[in-house]
């Protein structure tokens, strides 16, 4: 059999529904978008569906999508574009210490231009207070960016109220929902911000799409220039094939929201109710309760974390450390919530999908354990 895959954090298999609505436009509907004529016109009408399929999982107006290559193209649209088109205004960002390299190295690039940038710590559980946000926006602070819930822990940060503040100070905020979107609810009229990013692969959608949405009225310059697609703020020829299994997704992803939450959330709980009973000294990374309903993020203390994930071949997770010769990688995120080393180094991030099964996570809980206990050499019975 197959490994089980406890890594949906990273990526998501494409649904069979997004797979079965794109064939098409792999084969019949090969128009460009931009041309006028009925093959032309078959491929707008389905970006234009896709559009609003975007826009309606976010409670969004169609006219506020706009798509792109990924994620990480979002992001930099998003904290490029504004900072750009702000610069005459002031040149101070903030954001955290706990957030994806997409927003991280944007910001570092940043600073090689001139402006000046605030990393927000967190607390054990990796969410900001809001006393240190209010402390550290100035005179020149022009944008806010944090991220909605973290990939490797499932904090959620408390962006009502950071938009809340950043509106006080007409300030704008950008959000990367990559791990969100599709797994909570992320209205963007209840969060409040101006800017948030989608990552397709991560909601059952391809590799290679993604969406950012900009409220009207907030101002960005575009980062990829050539023509006027993408209401002038992204230019090329529109991937159609993904962007229609993107909208899908999101379709899906709208329609089977609670289902969905629910499934999850109890096969995580069932992992790591399993994984205490059968493991003396594990402790949760993350918040209890404020955390992704498919995220648990466990530290095997004394343990590193590649040896117990190359020791069990039949589960697929990811590691919290990189272990090499002579030293340890530990990740940033869990530093930021001061982990101590010696449970860093033995952080594994179990994240599972909408359609694992309790018998595949029934498999993975006694293999998990078998694994660590046989390291720790004393089995619990």
């Amino acid at each position: 059999m197959k490994p089980i895959y406890l890594d949906y954090n990273a990526t998501t298999p494409v649904d069979p529904e997004v797979a079965e609505t794109m064939l098409p436009y792999l084969t019949e509907h090969f128009g460009n978008p931009s041309s006028s004529h009925w093959y032309g016109v078959q491929s707008k009408k389905a970006v234009e569906t896709a559009r609003k399929q975007v826009a309606d999982l976010i409670f969004a107006n169609s006219d506020e999508i706009i798509f792109t290559g990924g994620g990480s193209e979002a992001n930099n649209l998003a904290i490029k574009g504004h900072a750009s088109a702000c610069k005459d205004r002031g040149k101070h960002i903030i954001t955290t210490s706990i957030e994806h390299p997409a927003v991280l190295q944007v910001c570092e690039y940043l600073k090689d231009q001139g402006f000046k940038v605030t990393y927000l710590p967190v607390d054990e559980f990796g969410i900001i207070h809001l006393d240190d946000l209010e402390k550290a926006i100035n005179p020149e602070t022009i944008l806010i960016t944090i991220m909605h819930a973290n990939n490797e822990v499932g904090s959620i940060q408390p962006l009502e109220e950071i938009s809340r503040i950043a509106r006080e100070h007409n300030i704008a905020v950008h959000t990367d929902a990559a791990q969100s979107v599709g797994k909570i609810p992320a209205h963007v009229n209840e969060l409040g911000v101006n800017m948030l990013s989608i990552a397709g692969h991560k909601l059952y959608a391809p590799k290679g799409v993604g969406a950012l949405y900009v409220c009207r009225g907030t101002k960005l310059h575009k980062q990829i220039h050539g023509a006027d697609h993408e209401f002038n703020l992204r230019a090329g020829t529109e991937n159609v094939l993904e962007i229609v299994g993107l909208g899908k997704a999101c379709e899906i992803a709208k329609r089977d929201n609670q289902k969905n939450i629910n499934h999850m959330l109890n096969a995580r709980d069932q992992l790591y109710n399993g994984l205490k009973a059968g493991i003396k000294n594990i402790k949760l990374n993350g918040h209890p309760e404020k955390r992704l309903p498919n995220t648990l993020n466990v530290s095997f203390p004394g343990l590193k974390a590649d040896t117990i994930l190359s020791a069990m071949e039949d589960v697929a997770a990811s590691a919290g450390a990189a272990c090499h010769s002579d030293h340890v990688d530990i990740s940033h995120v869990l530093k930021a919530m001061r982990v101590p080393p010696e449970a860093a180094m033995g952080t594994i991030r179990f994240s599972v999908g909408k359609t694992i099964t309790e018998d595949e996570i029934d498999r993975a809980t006694s293999i998990i354990v078998k694994t660590a206990n046989r390291f720790y050499g004393s089995a619990i019975t």
